[in-house]
């Protein structure tokens, strides 16, 4: 059934614990307050994962959003500090089924309520989540609103229809570190028993942090790798200062050709003709417009923990988090392999160059959450470092 439409001209948050989502069209749903109590705006979008809520809300790919989660129940393993892919929250607001009155389980520092408080993120509970990710994927991604604070629903939907859209805003030149910093094996989180790979000298890799998970610093650790990471404006001298063996473009939110620093010294690094490059998720995107592509979005995005990618006779259950793709019939097929196919639409899910050691995936092998299927790209990764000493 679609949702429902209120009267949106005097409806107000009035009781201390209730809370509304406007959504741009119109809709009005009415739901109890969790986190912190105030009014924030963005895109409303969905993920699907059972598990990780925290990765989620602190992956800095989901800066400017609202994230309605399909699992039913959030917060009943708590929170605790290793679970953070940045030092803080990034999602500007969570939309739950319901919201557990207790967090139980081993690792657990804390509640997801009390954290979200701690950190100003707005939340709303007891929507009918399903009925609401049917409603997106039949429109797609919108502009919404979560408040409690009072807020009458026409105030907030004049907020939101004057809201921009996410096409076109360069999100990561906000989220991207201001300075540069290392990454070593020092840094990386012990409760991942992943194997490991010690080489006897590590990887030099300068990565450019577009929006960075945490886990793929870690994963990049894992697998040898010694870690420059430099702000998302770094310019292709700043980063052949540092020498290095190979590049990595990191995830990152936003519209990837807004990022016109990211595609520049996208552009620079493929004329190092034998430099290995690789790129995840938004990474994945600027080299795609680099190559001369073009991107486009989605109509709701792909955000979930089960999305099967791959070829003929191989595929891999992976985790992604994005809005955007790149156009498949944009690419220069003599220069450019697409690798791998999302199989759930057929778009393109990763590429590799021909002649030269660069290659993209859209989806994240870190799997912070998610399945490990896809761990081998970074070995793909550091086998062209191996083989280019």
């Amino acid at each position: 059934m679609p949702l429902s439409r209120a009267d949106t001209s005097t409806e107000s948050s009035s009781s201390c614990s209730e809370a509304l989502l406007v959504l741009a069209d119109g809709t009005v749903l009415r739901g109890r307050s969790f986190g912190a109590r105030g009014t924030c705006i963005g895109e409303v979008v969905f993920n699907t994962g059972m598990t990780g809520y925290q990765e989620v809300i602190t992956d800095p790919s989901y800066s400017g959003q609202l994230v309605t989660f399909t699992y039913p129940e959030l917060g009943n393993t708590g929170v605790n500090a290793a679970d953070q892919e940045a030092n803080r929250p990034h999602a500007r607001g969570v939309i739950a089924r319901q919201l557990s009155p207790t967090a139980s389980n081993w690792r657990s520092e804390g509640s997801l309520d009390h954290w979200l408080k701690t950190h100003g993120v707005v939340g709303i509970s007891g929507v009918d989540t399903r009925a609401l990710v049917r409603h997106l994927r039949e429109g797609g991604a919108i502009n919404g609103a979560i408040s409690s604070d009072g807020s009458a629903a026409g105030q907030l939907l004049q907020q939101v229809r004057q809201a921009p859209s996410m096409a076109g805003l360069n999100l990561a030149a906000q989220v991207s570190t201001k300075a540069p910093y290392h990454w070593d094996s020092a840094c990386s989180a012990a409760f991942d028993q992943r194997l490991q790979v010690k080489p006897a000298q590590p990887y030099r890799v300068v990565a450019i942090d577009f929006g960075i998970k945490r886990a793929i610093l870690e994963r990049l650790v894992a697998h040898g790798c010694s870690v420059e990471v430099l702000p998302a404006d770094a310019s292709l001298e700043q980063v052949l200062a540092h020498k290095p063996e190979g590049v990595f473009l990191s995830n990152g939110p936003g519209d990837p050709a807004a990022v016109s620093s990211g595609i520049q010294l996208a552009q620079g690094l493929l004329q190092q003709r034998n430099l290995p490059v690789f790129g995840i998720c938004l990474g994945h995107q600027i080299l795609g417009l680099a190559l001369g592509g073009r991107s486009f979005k989605l109509g709701y995005g792909h955000r979930g923990l089960n999305h099967p990618c791959g070829k003929a006779g191989e595929v891999e259950i992976t985790s992604q988090n994005h809005g955007f793709a790149i156009d498949a019939s944009s690419l220069d097929t003599k220069r450019v392999t697409i690798t791998h196919l999302n199989l759930n639409d057929r778009t393109v899910a990763a590429l590799a160059l021909n002649e030269q050691p660069v290659f993209g995936v859209q989806y994240h092998p870190e799997a912070s959450p998610g399945p490990h299927d896809a761990d081998h790209h970074f070995a793909r990764f550091t086998a062209l470092m191996a083989e280019r000493r």
